[in-house]
């Protein structure tokens, strides 16, 4: 499987070259290789082969940083997707001064659509809080999907492969009338960007979002989703007021029964297959989301639990079979250990049957 640092071929970079010779003849194509494939290349990850790339645009392109910008904002419609990080990683390098500022914002916003801004605002936002926010919130306006997104994706407090947002991640209160902004959006694009800026701040303000899920449910179908998407991780960890907005109450009326095993021993490499009944004799369909949690054995001899999504829908009274698997084929994500692990079904946040396997190391 090909890495994104991988993506940065000789070929990707005289493409650039090419594309930035358009609007700037002066440009050296070879020097501009050269700076980039110099000593310790091969040793860099994916950030660090994109900051190698800006340094470079930095020494080929004029001095001039308006001028520079220009000629980035010519070429960039021409330089699309994630290994054009750098287009706006230049900037974030290079405009961070006061008196570049106004130029800085003007080409995150113009550059967002080809190669996204999120992680090049972030520095902008630490050393100018108060006017960068207000900033984001002029861009919740813009008819541009991409630059409404970037005022909510820019602003996460935990954005994965960005910089942590600490001052959010303490008070997210300076950024949630970015997100109010958004909450009907249109763009799914955005409103999944406004859903995981939620879910961010749930893992450490659970009840602020709770508090926000409750005031905005109900207004509109596209607000609706926002919030059941942002809610994920407190549905994952079972909170009980999580589970309540959306339905899911407390059971006494419904129990699983007949847990059971294809194998009680599998190797890495299989699939763990397992079924189970759900009974309802609640005398009416009751709303239910199942999940299975694994135990999974560690190094150090105890388990540690990961919960997994196996179905969110109406069940009818009565007896109903449901029957699925578990993979355990190796991944870089995971590593397996041998030994005792467990199966836990879970209904409505609540634990219900446990059973036991071995898994073997393959």
């Amino acid at each position: 499987m090909e890495l994104f640092k991988d993506k940065y071929t000789p070929t990707l970079v005289d493409r650039t070259a090419d594309q930035l010779r358009q609007f700037y003849p002066q440009l050296q194509t070879r020097q501009f290789r050269e700076l980039i494939f110099a000593e310790g290349w091969e040793t860099l990850e994916f950030k660090a082969r994109i900051r190698r790339i800006t340094e470079a645009l930095t020494q080929v392109l004029p001095a001039n940083y308006e001028e520079a910008l220009h000629i980035i904002g010519q070429a960039a419609p021409q330089l699309r997707g994630v290994e054009f990080l750098f287009i706006p990683d230049f900037i974030e390098v290079n405009g961070l001064a006061p008196d570049r500022y106004e130029l800085s914002m003007k080409y995150l916003a113009l550059v967002t659509p080809y190669s996204s801004s999120e992680f090049a605002v972030r520095p902008f936002i630490e050393r100018y809080p108060l006017q960068t926010i207000k900033q984001l919130m002029e861009w919740t306006e813009s008819s541009d999907e991409h630059i409404r997104r970037l005022a909510s994706e820019g602003s996460r407090p935990r954005l994965p492969w960005g910089a942590k947002l600490g001052e959010f991640i303490a008070d997210p209160t300076p950024v949630l009338p970015i997100l109010h902004a958004l909450r009907q959006d249109s763009s799914l694009y955005v409103r999944k960007s406004v859903a995981n800026h939620l879910n961010d701040i749930s893992k450490d303000h659970a009840d602020l979002v709770l508090d926000l899920a409750q005031s905005w449910h109900g207004q509109h179908p596209h607000t609706d989703w926002i919030i059941r998407h942002a809610s994920r991780s407190l549905l994952k960890k079972g909170h009980p007021a999580a589970l309540s907005l959306f339905g899911y109450n407390k059971q006494e009326a419904v129990h699983i029964e007949n847990l059971r095993l294809e194998r009680d021993t599998i190797a890495t490499g299989e699939e763990l297959h397992f079924s189970f009944d759900v009974v309802n004799t609640s005398g009416e369909p009751q709303m239910l989301r199942i999940e299975y949690e694994i135990g999974y054995m560690k190094a150090n001899g105890k388990q540690a639990p990961k919960r997994f999504k196996c179905s969110d829908r109406m069940y009818a009274e009565g007896r109903t079979p449901v029957a699925t698997k578990q993979s355990f084929k190796l991944i870089t994500t995971r590593k397996f250990y041998a030994g005792l692990h467990t199966l836990t079904i879970v209904v409505n946040g609540q634990e219900t049957q446990t059973i036991s396997f071995v898994l073997e190391l393959n």
